[in-house]
């Protein structure tokens, strides 16, 4: 019917378990948090309604409940690099990006949406972005990089690829249509971007050319103390490792 892949499958005991792992083990600090509630706010927030008609706001109960606080120096926004970022972020240890919180972690690669008059999955198959807009994952990523770009504080860091087509920093995307609008200003005291390549890919884009120079110069606009870095020494090393 759709065009996108089903829900996953196992999905209750995917969300349930990475709830507790997150609260047990990954990071104890944000404290108890009722497994099976979350489950099953994610879950009311799509199930019996039409798929594409999910909004952001049909997830506040899950962000509520799954919310916890942001170390300052710690967000890592992304565009076009999420397997860098995951390892580059280490669970949090190293920083703190959307997949490193609770309400992100439970949601990541994940796939899911419900029926309209059906209190069932669909794991046949979910509508794309291309399809509809407000499906439950899109909706879903809305909601969660809001609230992630909300509470980030101290000096926020950005991973870019700058070998990415059509650019580092892409319009529409996450970070420049749901993250620059809602990070809070007189809570930010610097943006360090860092744009880096693949190992061998092509180097499309770097700092102060093309699209960074477009995202530098609507952060400073913005008012923003900004710093860029081609090719962060750090990254590099996990990018030759791998």
């Amino acid at each position: 019917k759709w065009k996108g892949e089903g829900t996953t499958q196992n999905l209750e005991s995917i969300v349930i378990g990475r709830c507790y792992d997150y609260i047990r083990i990954v990071n104890p600090a944000v404290g108890e948090k009722n497994c099976s509630q979350i489950w099953e706010a994610f879950k009311n927030a799509f199930i019996n309604k039409d798929p594409c008609s999910i909004l952001p706001e049909d997830y506040e109960l899950f962000i509520n409940l799954t919310f916890h606080t942001i170390p300052p120096n710690k967000s890592l926004f992304w565009e076009n690099n999420q397997l860098l970022v995951n390892s580059f972020a280490d669970r949090g240890r190293r920083y703190m990006s959307l997949a490193d919180t609770l309400f992100g972690f439970v949601g990541d690669f994940l796939n899911w949406c419900g029926q309209a008059d059906s209190p069932g999955l669909d794991y046949e198959s979910c509508p794309t972005t291309m399809e509809c807009e407000n499906n439950a994952v899109e909706s879903f990523w809305r909601m969660a990089s809001t609230t992630y770009a909300q509470h980030s504080s101290g000096v926020i860091h950005v991973l870019l690829n700058g070998s990415a087509d059509g650019g580092a920093y892409p319009q529409p995307g996450f970070f420049a249509d749901y993250e620059i609008p809602n990070l809070q200003k007189d809570k930010i005291s610097q943006i360090v971007i860092w744009v880096v390549d693949d190992i061998e890919g092509p180097n499309i884009d770097s700092c102060g050319t093309h699209t960074v120079k477009a995202l530098e110069t609507r952060l400073k606009t913005l008012g923003y103390d900004v710093t860029c870095t081609d090719n962060h020494k750090s990254v590099m090393f996990l990018l030759c490792l791998d």
